[in-house]
């Protein structure tokens, strides 16, 4: 029997590729994301659900929930990204303050309200999992702050649900390319130090990170929980 997934943020990049790794495997897939055209195109692609819904937003995720299946195996909070592409410099205390916010609610708040929205519909045996990033050990202001506070974050989940059975872990990427992460800003000699900072020389893939992601929710990983799993070919390594 296929299981329930949801995947915030999943009608590009790497929650696309997360959603089609379960959707190949026969489970019931969720995407839900803000933009209604793009999560309608994933979902007539993959066969999978789609459902409007803004993750920072409690109104919205409260609307959602009725939305959703009563039982979930997996939840995978991949939402977010760095806003400060989307915003002017700040240029004063006010528009700091906001710059800073919408991260914290884009990549922390968001996961945070997911998970406490869906919290009682988990199943015994199931998988939380949190798209981080390197950004929270190399530092990338308030993007890397807000990362950072989501792997800190992920340690008391995983205390809290792991008597039920239910882990919790972080996939923490490196540079990811075919994703619309750097809005199409990102300059050819940019990417190529990242590329080069890899030890495997190569940018990874959204498939790299959804892999990791099918693992973490895997039987083999039961006991895998309260981690983070870095995947980024070597550019910051952990021991």
């Amino acid at each position: 029997m296929g299981r329930n997934i949801v995947v915030t943020g999943g009608a590009t990049g790497i929650g696309r590729a997360i959603a089609r790794i379960f959707a190949a495997e026969g489970d019931s897939v969720v995407i839900t994301g803000r933009r209604a055209a793009a999560l309608q195109a994933t979902a007539a692609e993959l066969g999978v659900t789609a459902r409007v819904c803004d993750a920072t937003d409690p109104a919205q995720i409260e609307a959602l929930v009725d939305q959703l299946p009563r039982e979930i195996d997996v939840l995978v909070n991949n939402a977010g990204g760095n806003t400060d592409f989307d915003m002017a410099e700040p240029t004063d205390l006010k528009s700091l303050a906001e710059a800073w916010r919408a991260n914290l609610d884009a990549n922390l708040i968001s996961a945070v309200l997911m998970t406490t929205a869906l919290r009682d519909r988990l199943a015994a045996a199931g998988s939380v999992v949190n798209i981080g990033s390197i950004a929270a050990d190399k530092g990338a202001g308030a993007y890397g702050a807000a990362k950072a506070g989501l792997a800190s974050w992920n340690i008391q989940l995983s205390a809290e649900l792991g008597p039920r059975g239910i882990t919790a872990n972080v996939v923490a990427p490196g540079y990811i390319s075919d994703t619309e992460f750097f809005r199409d800003k990102l300059t050819d000699e940019r990417r190529d130090s990242l590329v080069a900072a890899a030890h495997t020389r190569r940018a990874g893939v959204p498939d790299d990170i959804a892999a990791a992601v099918h693992y973490l929710a895997s039987p083999a990983a039961r006991q895998v929980t309260g981690q983070v799993l870095a995947v980024n070919g070597g550019e910051r390594t952990t021991r």
